[in-house]
């Protein structure tokens, strides 16, 4: 478990804390604060990110940006992995691969989720993400593999 992992639990205790640690996230990696993450579950092997459908992440067509999921998905799995690699470790994203299944016409929650089988394979962690509409369908789904090696 990570400093960000203690960060979010005693955050999310406070009023607003979900907010705040939400905004901070953003800050650690700039590139997140497109989306405007909500941060809605983190825990070990699991963390879902609300992604709302507005102007600014919008394409051509109205709907939500491909990419702007993908910033999503990434953002939720950098959540797992702090909740999930020990903090004597280290992890990197090494890659995605992503599906695109459906039209994005809608708020989004975008989720990461391993099992402890998918850690045995370390160092090369595959997490699975994937995004889902309002109504419940599923508009991207992927993987995202991670490279979890000691710190030093």
């Amino acid at each position: 478990m990570t400093s960000t992992y203690d960060l979010y639990r005693r955050a999310t205790g406070l009023p607003l804390g979900d907010k705040l640690f939400g905004f901070a996230f953003s800050l650690k990696a700039p590139y997140f604060r497109t989306i405007r993450p909500q941060v809605r579950t983190m825990q070990p092997h699991r963390a879902e990110v609300g992604l709302r459908k507005r102007r600014a992440v919008h394409n051509h067509i109205g709907t939500v940006h491909a990419i702007a999921v993908c910033n999503g998905l990434e953002a939720a799995m950098g959540l797992l992995a702090e909740a999930t690699v020990p903090s004597d470790m280290r992890w990197l994203p090494k890659g995605m691969e992503v599906a695109y299944l459906a039209k994005a016409t809608s708020d989004l929650t975008c989720v990461a989720e391993t099992t402890e089988a998918d850690w045995a394979g370390a160092p090369d962690v595959p997490v699975t993400v994937y995004a889902v509409r309002d109504d419940g369908t599923r508009v991207v789904e992927g993987t995202i593999r991670l490279w979890v090696t000691p710190k030093g």
